[in-house]
C-alpha cells in the first residue's frame, strides 16, 4: 500500500495529538480508527480502487482520516476548499470526479455520485499504473485555471525521512499544494495540526497561544494583516518558533519589520509550485530575502535571469491545457532572479513586471518603498497601459486614516523620489476603501490594460 509505512508510523505515537479540530483535540489512534472507517464506508458505497474521488472542506478528523484512506485505495484525490466558489462545477468537470464528499463546518459529510467515465489519458495512465493521485487546481490569478496532476506516490516519498515534530497552524487552504504539504509534513513526523476555519489575526494568535504552535506556515499579506491589527500583543506567542512565508514575493521593508516585532522567531522563506511540489529552502539570515532552493529530488537552473526546475515530484501534466515541461523536464517557473553563490533572491514573476519606457520595474520593490511611509498600511503596484512610455507605475494605497488624495499623492512623490530611480516613481495614486487581497491571503495584481 502506498502509505503502509505512514499507518505504521502513526500506530507507534497513538496517544499523541494529532488533529486540533474546532477546539477538540483529537489523537492519532483517532485518525487510525478514522481511516478504518471510511475504508469499509468506501468499500459499502461500491468504491472501487482508483476512483477520482473529490473532497470538499477543511482538515477535521474525517477529512484527514479519508485522505489516507484513498491514498490506501489508490485513489485519484481532488481537494476543494470554499475558496473555488462558482468554478466548482467546472473544477469536477475538468477532474472527471465521479463521487464528491462534503464536510460542513461540524464535519458532518454527504455523498454526491456522478455518473462520469474517465477518458483523461493522464488520469488514464496514471490509473493503469495503480497509484495515488492527486489533482491540485491553480488559484486562476493569471489566467485559465490550471489542473495539475500528481501521482502522489511521488509527493509522499520526501516524508519517509522523520524530521522535526511541530505544533503547527496549517494555514494554507486545503486544497493548496503549501496545505498538502504542511498536513503530510505534520503527520509523518509526530506533530499536531492545529487549524482554524477563520483565518483571521486574533483567532490565530489565540490558537497559537492556547495549543503552544511552534510553526506558522502563511503568506506575507497576512503577515501584514497581523502586524496591523496588532492582535499579536493581546496574546501570548512565546512558543512560537517559526514563521515560513511563501506564495508571493516577500516586501523587504515588511520583512525587516517582522524581525523587529518577533525578535525569538526564525523566518524562512518557502518555495514550491502545484506543478512541482515544495522545495527544501534555507533562508540566508531570518531578515534576509536571499534562499537556497533545492534538496534531494529537485534541480535548479537560472537562464536569462528566470529560474527552471527539473523534480522528482512533478505532475504527470495538467489535465486542461498542455505541458509546461521542456524535452528533459525543466519547467519555467517564470519566476525573475538574482544570483549570489549559491542563493538566490526572487523579484517576481514575469508577467508582474512593468516596463517603462524599456526599464523593468518590479512591483515588489515599490510597495516596500511605500510600506514605510506614514500612514501606509498596504501597497499594491500594477502596470497601466501609456502611449508615450509603454506603461506607467500606478500604486494603490491601504491607509490607516484618511487622507486627502492631493495630499497623498505629494506626500509620495516626495518620499519615494528619494529612495526610487526615476522611472521607478508612481505616476498614479490610487486609495483602496479595503485591503486587496484573495481569499488565499495572497495580494490582488491587476492585469497591465
Amino acid at each position: 500500500m502506498p502509505a503502509t509505512w505512514l499507518i505504521e508510523r502513526m500506530k507507534q505515537w497513538s496517544d499523541n495529538p494529532a488533529i486540533v479540530w474546532h477546539d477538540q483535540t483529537f489523537t492519532y489512534r483517532n485518525i487510525l480508527e478514522g481511516i478504518e472507517m471510511w475504508s469499509d464506508k468506501l468499500e459499502a458505497q461500491g468504491m472501487h480502487s482508483r476512483n477520482v474521488i473529490a473532497l470538499e472542506g477543511d482538515y477535521s478528523l474525517n477529512v484527514c482520516a479519508l485522505i489516507l484512506a484513498l491514498i490506501q485505495r489508490k485513489a485519484i484525490i481532488v481537494p476543494l476548499s470554499e475558496a473555488v466558489g462558482t468554478s466548482r462545477e467546472d473544477f469536477l468537470k475538468t477532474a472527471e470526479v465521479q463521487l464528491v464528499f462534503s464536510f460542513d463546518a461540524r464535519d458532518n459529510w454527504k455523498i454526491e455520485k456522478r455518473n462520469i467515465k474517465v477518458t483523461n489519458s493522464l488520469t488514464q495512465k496514471l490509473v493503469k499504473m495503480a497509484e495515488p493521485g492527486l489533482v491540485l487546481f491553480s488559484s486562476g490569478s493569471t489566467g485559465k485555471n490550471k489542473a495539475a496532476l500528481h501521482n502522489l506516490s511521488k509527493l509522499l516519498e520526501k516524508f519517509k525521512k522523520l524530521r522535526h515534530r511541530l505544533c503547527t497552524i496549517n494555514f494554507l487552504l486545503f486544497d493548496h499544494i503549501g496545505g498538502i504539504n504542511t498536513l503530510l509534513y505534520t503527520l509523518s513526523n509526530g506533530g499536531t495540526v492545529v487549524t482554524s476555519r477563520d483565518r483571521d489575526p486574533d483567532k490565530i494568535c489565540r490558537l497559537i497561544e492556547k495549543y503552544k504552535v511552534e510553526l506558522l506556515p502563511t503568506t506575507p499579506t497576512f503577515l501584514n494583516l497581523l502586524l496591523i491589527s496588532d492582535a499579536y500583543k493581546n496574546y501570548d506567542m512565546s512558543s512560537l518558533k517559526m514563521i515560513t512565508y511563501g506564495t508571493e514575493v516577500m516586501p523587504e521593508s515588511l520583512l525587516k519589520r517582522l524581525n523587529k516585532t518577533f525578535p525569538n522567531v526564525q523566518f524562512l522563506q518557502t518555495y514550491g509550485l502545484s506543478e512541482l511540489g515544495i522545495l527544501r529552502s534555507k533562508s540566508k539570515e531570518s531578515d534576509s530575502l536571499w534562499v537556497k532552493v533545492g534538496g534531494e529530488g529537485f534541480e535548479t537552473k537560472v537562464v536569462d535571469r528566470v529560474l527552471w526546475i527539473r523534480a522528482h515530484s512533478a505532475m504527470m501534466g495538467y489535465l486542461n491545457v498542455s505541458s509546461p515541461f521542456d524535452e528533459n523536464g525543466w519547467m519555467n517557473t517564470e519566476d525573475i532572479v538574482e544570483v549570489k553563490g549559491d542563493y538566490i533572491r526572487i523579484l517576481g514573476r514575469q508577467s508582474d513586471i512593468i516596463n517603462v519606457g524599456g526599464q523593468k520595474v518590479y512591483p515588489t520593490e515599490v510597495e516596500s518603498v511605500l510600506m514605510q511611509m506614514e500612514n501606509v498600511i498596504d501597497a499594491n503596484v500594477r502596470g497601466e497601459s501609456n502611449p508615450i512610455t509603454g506603461n506607467i507605475v500606478v500604486a494603490k494605497l491601504t491607509l490607516e486614516n484618511p487622507e486627502e488624495l492631493s495630499n497623498l499623492k505629494k506626500r509620495v512623490r516626495k518620499f519615494c523620489r528619494e529612495r526610487l530611480e526615476s522611472y521607478k516613481l508612481p505616476v498614479k495614486i490610487e486609495i483602496a476603501k479595503n485591503f486587496q487581497y484573495t481569499s488565499r491571503f495572497k495580494k490582488v495584481r491587476s492585469r497591465i490594460k
